[in-house]
């Protein structure tokens, strides 16, 4: 996708558009206010592992503590946060009469966790558990009616929950990001030659820490106009144009450390993917530079009460996110496969 300078003027009008939303919501069509009988969101904290997470509960219209909703949780892309896409989802959702929960990974976001931007799938797969422990119990929840659902490398880490967390009873991945193999292999298996020397660099920035000295980290902690235009077109020049302008937030970064590639490196979402007996909705932008990631995992889940690969047409990976017309296709999809699974 060229970005052309009018757009680039245009995306950055709304580099600040967290502050004009009393939730810092960055999403077009976010709520700014809850009124009686609609849509409201219920900025909420708890505890996992000792450590402090910071989420938004979505309840949907009319909501009545005294009834039984079903629920999902929503997990949140690499990089991203529950104000940008995680929040456009979660709030569609609640439109269709679910309570949804999307949080900030522990670590990142407004969530608490040292070293800052520490990104290990472990933790990443622990907090989609965390947000099933709290939203299972908020008032109003059908804990038997549980769903899952996660973006980019939250789709990822949403398939290695489900294959243990049987409290799921319905998985969806959008534009899946499977970020162990991205870590290990580059994208689109582009770095397979340097994969011990990366190992050695992670190894060694993690003596680096236990002994005291500076935490170094691996991304990018911000992108100038002119390098946004000289990335290459896809999934990377798209994600700068989106984090670091139109859904730009200060939670919101890039940046991870280079020590967690230790375990990133040596996990995969489709390892033991086999273990998955929910039903699957895997969906994908045709255009896509990512939906080799999806193309895999798919076929590899053979114990999936049922499954179906969904391909948005003409969507590319970042598309998804926004894009009215790509994201009304997915929320129409997820709308019939939760409501059909989570009865």
């Amino acid at each position: 996708m060229l970005i052309t300078t009018t757009e680039m003027a245009n995306a950055q009008s709304t580099e600040k558009r967290y502050e004009t939303n009393p939730y810092t919501l960055v999403y077009e069509g976010a709520l700014t206010n809850n009124e009686k009988g609609k849509v409201n969101i219920h900025p909420v904290k708890y505890k996992l592992n000792g450590i402090e997470i910071v989420a938004n509960v979505y309840t949907p219209a009319g909501y009545d503590a005294s009834k039984k909703y079903p629920a999902i949780t929503v997990a949140h892309p690499n990089g991203g946060i529950k104000e940008q896409t995680a929040g456009l989802y979660a709030q569609h959702l609640a439109e269709a009469g679910y309570i949804t929960i999307a949080a900030d990974a522990s670590y990142q976001g407004a969530s608490g966790g040292e070293p800052r931007h520490t990104d290990k799938p472990q933790f990443r797969t622990e907090d989609i558990h965390g947000m099933a422990d709290f939203i299972s119990q908020y008032p109003g929840v059908d804990a038997n009616r549980l769903g899952a659902f996660g973006i980019c490398g939250g789709g990822g880490y949403t398939l290695k929950a489900a294959q243990s967390d049987k409290r799921f009873k319905a998985v969806a991945t959008l534009s899946m990001f499977n970020s162990g193999e991205v870590r290990r292999n580059g994208f689109k298996n582009s770095q397979l030659n340097t994969i011990e020397e990366r190992l050695k660099q992670a190894t060694d920035a993690r003596a680096q820490e236990i002994a005291g000295g500076e935490i170094l980290f691996s991304g990018v902690a911000s992108v100038t106009d002119e390098e946004i235009a000289k990335t290459p077109a896809g999934l990377y020049r798209d994600g700068y144009a989106y984090y670091y302008r139109s859904h730009a937030h200060p939670n919101s970064t890039f940046l991870y450390t280079t020590s967690s590639l230790l375990d990133l490196m040596a996990w995969d979402a489709t390892d033991q993917i086999e273990l998955i007996d929910q039903p699957l909705l895997m969906m994908a932008g045709g255009n896509s530079d990512t939906k080799y990631m999806t193309d895999e995992a798919f076929p590899k889940a053979v114990n999936a009460k049922s499954k179906e690969l969904f391909v948005i047409e003409g969507a590319a990976h970042i598309e998804t996110y926004w894009k009215p017309e790509y994201v009304s296709q997915a929320v129409d999809k997820l709308e019939g496969f939760f409501k059909e699974n989570l009865k």
